[in-house]
């Protein structure tokens, strides 16, 4: 299992395009992709629950990844948020 703080950077937050690009990312992994936020525990693989964190920008989330393929899947998913969602500033 590997757990990671991650901030969201990007000016818009985790909206609904960045969600998207999100589970687009964690659905090509079979590990178990998580972000919490608070003492709320999401599917990363859910772009529903992706939106209801609320996630704005300056929001620090817990990555939680477990599973055969979980280094993989924590530094796709760290590269695209770490990279504002391959967005524009």
């Amino acid at each position: 299992m590997i757990e990671t703080d991650i901030e969201i950077i990007n000016k818009l937050g985790l909206h609904a395009r960045a969600a998207a690009k999100l589970v687009g990312v964690t659905a090509q992994y079979q590990s178990k992709i998580q972000l919490k936020r608070g003492e709320r525990t999401i599917d990363a693989k859910s772009i529903m629950a992706l939106l209801m964190l609320g996630a704005g920008k300056g929001t620090t989330l817990k990555l939680v990844v477990d599973g055969a393929d979980a280094q993989a899947a924590h530094d796709a998913v760290v590269a695209l948020i770490n990279n504002r969602f391959d967005e524009a500033e």
